[in-house]
């Protein structure tokens, strides 16, 4: 017999007891969905992890981007490579920091006859909202050797006091 919700099912077991007489009935839960949910967790991330290969490949160029945090500030650490400061803007929006730029073509010569032509151009922009609130005015960014640092300082969220209210 098989009971069953949207997520779990509980299967119901009838055995006999060591004499051969009564019958007793045990309830197992099995959750099938929950085995689903990591799998699909995981296949997700090897697609992630994949390059744009077949789709994008022309004016694909994504910088990878590493997000850290300590108790006072944010960091966020880009690989731009071949990028020039001059073709980089960062902005930050409603705790939402954009990096958008451009990765150019080196001007081609006629005279070159490529084998092989694997470097990604083009522009780009990533989106990421930040986990908790920052100070918008005090932004530290640098950008030097196709590595873009950027610091973030936290906001420091007021607690709120506990008041005890009095019963009349």
């Amino acid at each position: 017999m098989i009971f069953g919700t949207r997520f779990e099912l509980l299967w119901a077991k009838q055995t006999k007891n060591k004499k051969g007489g009564e019958r007793a009935m045990t309830l197992i839960k099995f959750e099938p969905f929950k085995e689903f949910e990591t799998l699909t967790d995981r296949v997700q991330r090897i697609f992630d992890e994949l390059p744009t290969f077949p789709f994008n490949m022309v004016d694909s160029f994504s910088p990878r981007i590493d997000i850290s945090e300590d108790d006072k500030h944010i960091y966020i650490d880009a690989e731009i490579p071949g990028v020039n400061k001059k073709d980089l803007k960062i902005t930050l929006q409603d705790n939402i920091l954009t990096i958008q730029g451009e990765k150019k073509r080196e001007e081609e010569k006629k005279e070159k006859n490529f084998f092989r032509s694997e470097r990604l151009y083009g522009t780009f922009q990533r989106s990421f909202t930040l986990p908790v609130e920052v100070d918008t005015d005090h932004v530290d960014a640098k950008f030097k050797d196709g590595m873009l640092h950027i610091k973030l300082n936290k906001i420091e969220t007021k607690k709120s006091k506990e008041k005890l209210i009095e019963l009349k």
